[in-house]
């Protein structure tokens, strides 16, 4: 992968000159977060980059959307919001709301259907630059993998790539409970999976890219965890993220430099 110092002034170069900033131009301080410069070296050397999903990748989170169609959404809205401010366990708000909604396979496929998964602004080019700079792209997600796997195919992630939840189903399609052998079933999952990457694959950098509490765990293992706010700002993910952002488009100067 390149080395830091050349795309640092390259980098520079073009936050300062006004080139195809899609905002006005301004200064490193203002445009990155304080070690904005460690910050821009842990991404441009990182050999595998994970994305949370919901809120990140996408711009809804996929329980609530699956909860609504359900007939669950308010319930299960409240849910999601305390697991992803880091307010009660994960596994028990995964639970809890899965209880509430007990989708069928039927309705998982009428969901998407009707809803299909709308990226967030500027995902896929990034993803396509990190794709094209030969990164590693895994979604590390407590979604749903039926429900990830569109996604997926959306931004030519191999399925292969994707942790997720499993969900489980009796030969009618009715849902019975979910994998709970899944890492990402559970608090600290997320971190789990980027440490059995890191033992399988010897990546020398790895960055984790999110929005809420159970992305904020992954660091460590993670170089550099980056908090994402373009679709919803949890106070907490922002003061503790190494790198916080409202648009993918300031990690694509970046990367695209």
């Amino acid at each position: 992968l390149n080395s830091p110092p050349a795309m640092f002034a390259a980098s520079l170069r073009r936050l300062g000159s006004g080139v195809r900033l899609r905002q006005p131009v301004r200064p490193m301080a203002a445009a990155l977060s304080t070690g904005s410069i460690d910050n821009i070296a842990a991404l441009q050397k990182a050999q595998a980059v994970c994305f949370d999903v919901d809120s990140t990748v996408i711009a809804d989170e996929g329980i609530d959307v699956l909860a609504e169609y359900c007939g669950a959404g308010e319930a299960v809205a409240q849910w999601t919001s305390r697991a992803m401010n880091g307010s009660v366990l994960f596994q028990d708000a995964l639970e809890a709301r899965l209880d509430l909604i007990r989708p069928s396979q039927k309705d998982i496929a009428n969901c998407l259907a009707s809803h299909p998964p709308r990226l967030t602004d500027g995902v896929h080019e990034l993803i396509s630059i990190l794709h094209r700079r030969g990164v590693h792209v895994y979604l590390v997600s407590g979604g749903f993998r039926l429900m990830i796997e569109p996604v997926a195919d959306l931004l030519d992630i191999p399925r292969s790539r994707i942790f997720a939840n499993t969900l489980l189903f009796n030969e009618d399609g009715e849902y019975t409970g979910f994998d709970p052998t899944e890492p990402t079933s559970r608090d600290g999952g997320k971190p789990d999976v980027l440490s059995r990457l890191l033992e399988k694959f010897g990546y020398s950098g790895i960055v984790m890219i999110g929005d809420g509490a159970t992305d904020m765990q992954a660091k460590p293992p993670a170089d550099m965890f980056i908090g994402y706010g373009g679709v919803v700002v949890r106070d907490s993910v922002k003061a503790s993220a190494d790198w916080y952002v409202h648009d993918f488009g300031q990690l694509i100067e970046v990367l695209d430099a």
